[in-house]
């Protein structure tokens, strides 16, 4: 028999509902927690120790991880889509036989913790996707622009989004006042989310000053494709470089094939799309880059300047063989650019993790 309690949390805005497993006994006892951070630390300290306790990563946060690792009690976010579920009672859903499956794949050992960031990190994760919301923003304002313009049958022939395209815009006149007001709205969205957008890159390029992620950031800068905004959300959406190889990091961003075994039947699928869909499109939105011949530019160079000669070579290393892998995968036959893409970026990953991991 042992000793302590182990601790399920269900964690929701308005409730939470834990499941405690008595070691010594073997009971389970469900129940009402108090939602708040302090008075649920105090509700956990309470049980027999020591105490164990599992709650499902979530909107909710890491706050009450770091409040319980704070004063001594073991917590385990786990990873919602690798949490053990039970075929028994499907069709059921219910908080209390979540928790007690949180508490028992606990006590199992069977749960795959994420990665607790710490307060600073968070808040450097809060900014880099409050930009990729404004991203995403400002690309569907964009589109109901141009669909509108596109039905009255007005179609700018160069390249979009450009100043030639905004002074085009703005030459725009319709002869009916609704379809002009509309234009209006939907061309001042555009430039809200625009400023938006703008104002997050400034305060995303200042926080890549900070001693905390500079390193790792003027490392990964030196890659072609990978600027100051691409470097550090990677640096804050991985996190601790360390817990990979050049091997697995790729498995981690969700970039290795899907596969399916039954006896001597093999096959592999897409992409599994697990783990960070947001670091996972920065590389593959990086990995374009190099379908074009390996160059130099200005840019680059000054990314690059001031960084030691091994990271430097490094850097040119892998611009080499991206672009190489890139022609060879694209004179393939029926392989597309698309599917090319991800390849590239799944080999990109692991030259960050090279470089990140690389010593100051």
């Amino acid at each position: 028999m042992g000793e302590g309690s182990w601790i399920g949390l269900d964690v929701h805005a308005r409730s939470v509902v834990a499941a405690v497993i008595d070691d010594a006994t073997g009971e389970v006892v469900a129940a009402r927690a108090p939602v708040g951070v302090d008075e649920l630390v105090a509700w956990v300290r309470s049980h027999r120790g020591p105490v164990r306790v599992a709650y499902e990563a979530g909107p909710t946060g890491f706050g009450l991880s770091r409040a319980l690792e704070a004063v001594g009690v073991g917590c385990v976010v786990a990873a919602p889509s690798l949490i053990p579920r039970s075929v028994a009672g499907k069709g059921r859903k219910r908080d209390a036989t979540d928790a007690e499956l949180l508490a028992r794949s606990l006590r199992r050992g069977e749960l795959v913790a994420v990665r607790v960031p710490d307060a600073r990190d968070e808040a450097a994760r809060d900014l880099v996707r409050a930009r990729e919301d404004a991203r995403a923003d400002l690309m569907r304002a964009r589109h109901r622009l141009s669909k509108l313009l596109l039905r009255h049958g007005r179609v700018f022939d160069a390249r979009a989004w450009t100043l030639a395209h905004d002074a085009w815009l703005r030459r725009q006149v319709f002869e009916h006042p609704g379809s002009g007001a509309a234009f209006d709205d939907y061309y001042q969205a555009v430039l809200t989310v625009r400023l938006r957008r703008d104002g997050l890159d400034e305060k995303i390029a200042e926080l890549a000053g900070d001693p905390r992620f500079a390193p790792v950031v003027g490392r990964l800068g030196c890659l072609r494709g990978v600027g100051t905004l691409t470097a550090f959300a990677l640096c804050v959406e991985i996190g601790d470089w360390t817990r990979f190889t050049g091997a697995t990091i790729g498995s981690y961003l969700g970039l290795v094939p899907s596969e399916h075994q039954s006896g001597q039947k093999h096959t592999r699928g897409p992409i599994t799309k697990a783990g960070n869909s947001h670091a996972r499109r920065l590389l593959v939105e990086s990995a374009w880059h190099h379908r074009q011949p390996h160059r130099t530019s200005l840019e680059l160079e000054r990314r690059r300047d001031g960084q030691r000669p091994e990271v430097r070579a490094r850097a040119e290393q892998a611009g080499r063989r991206l672009h190489q892998r890139w022609r060879h995968l694209e004179q393939r036959r029926g392989v597309r650019s698309t599917v090319v893409a991800v390849a590239v970026a799944r080999e990109l990953a692991g030259f960050c993790w090279s470089l990140a991991v690389m010593d100051d």
